[in-house]
């Protein structure tokens, strides 16, 4: 998988948008990260997962998948490594971290106008 192919998954998602955090470019739903491209350096991409989905993931496919470091992993944060990944393997794992984001958002119906 390249960076490319990260990033034509990401805007995929119903609402997904991108956007730029600390340099990197990133993907949002209602103004909220759900996936970041280039961390920790090129070759890489983050999803923002449950503690529980990551340690799947990790299970599944620990060629692919490695908590970030520090708090941020331990709050599900995970790096893949894109040259292992492949967008089927991908896709579930971002359609998890996009939920993760999108189902916080308030529906239409709370939004005050």
């Amino acid at each position: 998988m390249t960076a490319k192919d990260f990033r034509k998954l990401a805007l995929s998602f119903t609402e997904a948008a991108e956007s730029s955090h600390v340099g990197h470019p990133d993907f949002r739903v209602g103004g909220k990260i759900f996936a970041t491209l280039g961390y920790p350096g090129e070759g890489f991409g983050v999803l923002m997962l449950t503690a529980e989905a990551q340690q799947e993931a990790m299970g599944r496919h620990p060629e692919t998948f490695e908590a970030a470091s520090g708090a941020w992993g331990r709050r599900g944060s995970t790096k893949v490594r894109l040259s292992e990944a492949c967008p089927a393997q991908l896709r579930p794992w971002m359609e998890l971290a996009w939920h993760k984001v999108a189902d916080k958002r308030p529906r239409r119906s709370e939004r005050i106008a």
